[in-house]
């Protein structure tokens, strides 16, 4: 049951018959919007994440959550090499085109690592990954990677998701 505290407050404990209250509440933390990548039998799986995280400098680790109900979820649980892409804000088709369809990049001519994992170009960060861990999370799985190389490009603001909508951070 939810509460109104006042001052367009709202609060509650979180259950099974509002979790669009808490949906929204994870909402209200500003993100960087991600496309992770794979390969699988299909060509290029990709799905777009806000999960992401640095973990670890020494050794060079990030996590990245996906929903377990997700069609896209068996392809990235097997997957033992991805890369994490952290868009611009002048990617944001790009984004679009993966929320659509799992295998929208399939139709791009993308350069692949040496362990054959698709790769985005003009990213404002890459993260080539070989996974390390998987734990059990709830709904979702956290996919721990040890970043066996990272790309970066000077420029560009960030494409970042806030209280369901696509924006920008403007680098000053």
């Amino acid at each position: 049951m939810a509460a109104n505290t006042g001052a367009g407050k709202q609060s509650f404990v979180p259950a099974p018959d509002n979790t669009r209250l808490l949906r929204n509440a994870f909402g209200r933390f500003a993100t960087g919007v991600t496309i992770v990548t794979a390969a699988c039998d299909k060509g290029t799986v990709a799905i777009t994440a806000n999960s992401f995280s640095s973990v670890s400098l020494s050794p060079p680790l990030v996590l990245w959550s996906p929903d377990k109900t997700s069609r896209r979820f068996p392809y990235f649980e097997t997957a033992q090499h991805f890369a994490i892409h952290v868009l611009a804000a002048d990617q944001d088709d790009l984004c679009w085109q993966v929320v659509k369809d799992a295998f929208g990049l399939n139709q791009l001519v993308l350069e692949r690592n040496a362990d054959g994992v698709p790769l985005l170009d003009n990213c404002l960060a890459r993260f080539e990954c070989t996974r390390s861990a998987l734990h059990d999370a709830g709904d979702h799985m956290i996919v721990l990677g040890h970043v066996d190389r990272a790309t970066m490009r000077e420029g560009g603001d960030a494409l970042t998701f806030y209280n369901g909508q696509m924006g920008q951070i403007a680098a000053e």
